[in-house]
């Protein structure tokens, strides 16, 4: 390894480093709104990343990582993992930075993150979910090129990242003379986004949600250690949430900071996503609707300042049409 993949190695994502990603991020994006929504009386916040440049949060993390590579490493170019909303977000941050950038995605991802994804200028390579090691595939194409991994969840940078959101979620709040927020209810695949909001906001209680049948990190915080999802080939509408297993860079802040964790069925995502559409006047996808199923399923109740994050809005406009048509 050379000296900077050795620090690297070394890397753990901090407080600290959230607030330098920050930094770099509030340079190049506006803030994405902080919406009030009202569930039985009660207001919450919501955290429209839907409205970021690629249409999901994961531009934070993918820009704060690909920002941090040294010349060399630009050079080699990087090689991404991911279902779609990472995939823009790599894809993203590399055209602007002159990167050459491959992401390995699914061959069942939507096909509006597929053409996405390529449209900013990356390279796909398709894999099969439920036979087929994204991973594996990724280190064979690094083996290859020596390009950088940029992981979607269970990268340092990419935690500190996304746990920007935390920092706005917090100024906004303040902003409108509120404290807190006392409790953040985040969506949850891997767990990058809760961990960069654990370490973003650390008074704030962290709530988890994930779609049923993919709920591994639920199972692993009342297990005590990772554990990977039980099928592969489980349905669900939540693509961005389908990761097989979290990562130990992601485990070990969760399990000392979430709260709670539940996992939500697809008519609650649906209920979710209509809610949104029909208040708040946003399109929202299945996977970015989690968090805000389980409030209004009545999950996880609001604690004083609670937020809410809406984490993407990434979704092929038919499968949006049945999921309204669905929604009680």
């Amino acid at each position: 390894m050379t000296e900077q993949e050795l620090a690297a190695a070394d890397k753990r994502p901090t407080h600290e480093g959230v607030l330098r990603a920050m930094t770099k991020i509030g340079d190049i994006l506006p803030k994405t709104p902080l919406l009030p929504l009202e569930v039985d009386g009660v207001t919450i916040w919501c955290k429209a990343e839907m409205l970021q440049p690629i249409g999901a949060f994961k531009i934070r993390g993918a820009w704060h990582r690909l920002s941090d590579l040294h010349e060399d490493e630009r050079a080699r170019g990087v090689v991404g993992v991911s279902s779609g909303n990472h995939a823009q977000g790599v894809a993203w941050a590399a055209k602007r930075l002159g990167i050459s950038a491959t992401i390995v995605m699914p061959s069942n991802a939507p096909r509006m993150k597929l053409e996405a994804t390529k449209a900013l200028g990356a390279h796909v390579v398709l894999y099969d979910r439920a036979t087929e090691s994204r991973e594996e595939v990724a280190a064979g194409l690094i083996a290859q090129s020596g390009a950088t991994l940029v992981h979607a969840f269970g990268d340092p940078w990419v935690i500190e990242g996304q746990g920007t959101a935390g920092i706005e979620i917090t100024e906004q709040l303040h902003g409108l003379r509120l404290s807190g927020p006392d409790l953040i209810v985040s969506c949850c695949g891997g767990g990058g986004l809760a961990s960069g909001l654990a370490l973003a906001c650390p008074d704030a209680e962290i709530a988890i949600v994930e779609p049923e049948g993919w709920d591994d990190i639920i199972r692993s915080l009342d297990a005590g250690e990772i554990l990977p999802v039980r099928d592969l080939t489980h349905p669900t509408y939540c693509d961005a949430l389908q990761t097989p297993q979290t990562y130990p860079v992601n485990f070990e802040i969760l399990r000392s900071r979430v709260s709670q964790g539940v996992a939500v069925t697809t008519d609650e995502v649906a209920t979710a996503m209509r809610v949104v559409f029909e208040k708040l006047h946003l399109v929202l996808e299945p996977g970015g609707a989690v968090a805000l199923a389980a409030v209004l399923a009545g999950k996880i109740q609001p604690k004083g300042v609670t937020a809410v994050t809406l984490s993407g809005g990434n979704v092929d406009r038919e499968l949006f049409l049945k999921l309204l048509a669905q929604a009680a």
